[in-house]
């Protein structure tokens, strides 16, 4: 059955199913492309008659994930410049009031895409929940620090899709005055980041956060970030401006950032890439631009912005086992290659034998995936909990997603989370692999939505006394005080 919802820019005809209706590729921005590319977010031209929202739409340009990442972690492509487009699945377009969940995907701020299998946003909805989840600029696209463009505007694009959440998501049955903001890895980051920008006081823009694997501290300085633009327009013989990178076809580009990276390696050094690009491990992030960003969002937080945004942020056990131990990194780890991968992102080298000390059954690889993940996740998310709950405005509660899979013996890795909380096992995720336990989505995702309609997932608040954690394990799913307390405190 069909069903058609009256936009701020036309009619949209959607799709209903088990009760629950979709309308997908609503574009909320004017594609990025022509006299649009490199430029902030433009208006949708609205148009007559009704628009068919039955099918995802475009995805913007992107490189494929490295293999064997490509195999565990599905990243769907579909062609076309309309790529500022979002999705909604809604219970009720004709009621109101209903929570909304916004949500902002991953893939490193270079790829990944709102119409990922896993991300289906049927469950939500049938558990009384507005879903949305939207496509943005990644890579040079999106990130790039060129003179003549705004910096940003992969972050711009967020921004707008919210402010078209903000006009439009009472007609699908939503309450523009309950929205919950949620993403991981790069959409965790973005999470976070949006928080920093304090935009739930002054724009009204969201009331609650969710960041999963990801915290503000994904950011390069605009010095660094002006680096990797000119290394990569060197290699495509222009100038690193926007009227440069703009004069080319955007697959031209998306080549050349893949060769700059690959030429960079990791930890790239600091010397030709710039500090804040080594010690964040990729060449493309938000920048500290002076203008959306002012300065380090881990120093707005601090100083208490998002204070009135209730908070739930965590990290999965062992982030780092899905990039390092399918690609055979772990295994191949020597001493003096762990040591300089560690020094490159600014990690003391000598935690790696403070955690071999704690627990003497590691090998070389598995705590050189241990130390990264921390360094990378678990700690930056911490410290993120801490600021915001110093804060003393709205709680913050935090998490430990411990399930391991048996895939590839990736463990409980970056990503794996993801279909539990959505709860859409049933459509399958590599990752996983067969007969993940339904009964820890049972566990996840009803937490997400309680938070989301009333900002408490069903466990106690993070202090710093306490240190209370959820620990999703799949068995008894509890809670734990300061888990891993021991190489908490190894970090200062």
């Amino acid at each position: 059955m069909e069903t058609i919802v009256t936009t701020a820019h036309g009619q949209v005809r959607g799709r209903v199913r088990g009760g629950v209706a979709s309308f997908l590729g609503m574009p909320y921005a004017a594609a990025p492309f022509g006299a649009n590319r490199f430029a902030a977010p433009q208006p949708v031209r609205p148009w007559d008659g009704v628009r068919d929202a039955l099918a995802f739409g475009a995805t913007p340009p992107k490189p494929p994930y490295p293999k064997p990442i490509d195999e565990l972690l599905p990243d769907p492509r579909v062609v076309g410049e309309d790529c500022l487009n979002l999705n909604v699945w809604t219970p009720d377009p004709g009621g109101g009031g209903l929570p909304v969940m916004v949500w902002i995907h991953g893939g490193a701020f270079i790829a990944g895409a709102a119409s990922e299998p896993i991300y289906d946003g049927a469950a939500f909805a049938r558990d009384g929940v507005v879903c949305v989840t939207l496509e943005y600029r990644l890579g040079v696209e999106g990130f790039a620090q060129l003179p003549g463009a705004p910096g940003n505007r992969g972050l711009l694009d967020q921004i707008a899709a919210l402010r078209w959440v903000q006009e439009n998501i009472a007609s699908f049955g939503g309450d523009p005055g309950n929205i919950t903001i949620f993403g991981q890895s790069a959409g965790g980051s973005s999470v976070a980041t949006l928080l920093a920008l304090d935009l739930a006081r002054t724009d009204g823009l969201f009331h609650r956060a969710i960041a999963q694997s990801g915290a503000a501290t994904l950011v390069h300085s605009a010095e660094d970030a002006l680096l990797v633009s000119r290394e990569i327009a060197a290699k495509l013989g222009v100038e690193a401006t926007r009227e440069g990178f703009a004069a080319l076809d955007p697959q031209a580009v998306l080549h050349a950032q893949e060769a700059a990276a690959a030429e960079a390696g990791l930890p790239p050094d600091p010397a030709r890439w710039g500090r804040t690009t080594a010690a964040t491990g990729t060449l493309i992030t938000p920048v500290v631009d002076g203008e959306l960003i002012t300065r380090h969002p881990l120093e707005s937080l601090a100083a208490g912005a998002g204070a009135d945004v209730a908070l739930l942020t965590g990290y999965a056990t062992e982030e780092m086992r899905l990039f390092m131990v399918p690609t055979g990194v772990a295994a191949a780890a020597t001493e003096p290659a762990a040591v300089h991968v560690l020094s490159g992102f600014g990690i003391d080298p000598g935690l790696l034998a403070a955690y071999r000390q704690a627990d003497p059954q590691l090998t070389l690889g598995d705590a050189l995936c241990a130390v990264v993940t921390d360094g990378f996740y678990r700690m930056p998310v911490i410290r993120q909990a801490e600021q915001h709950a110093a804060a003393g405005g709205r709680p913050t509660f935090l998490y430990e997603f411990a399930w391991r899979s048996k895939v590839a013996d990736v463990g409980a890795c970056h990503a794996l989370e993801l279909p539990f909380v959505f709860d859409s096992l049933a459509g399958g995720f590599p990752l996983a692999g067969p007969n993940p336990p339904q009964a820890l989505a049972d566990a996840m995702h009803p937490a997400w939505v309680a938070f989301a309609t009333h900002g408490d997932p069903g466990w106690a608040p993070f202090d710093t006394a306490g240190r209370p954690v959820k620990v999703f394990d799949g068995a008894e799913n509890r809670i734990a005080l300061d888990p891993h307390g021991h190489t908490r405190r190894l970090w200062g």
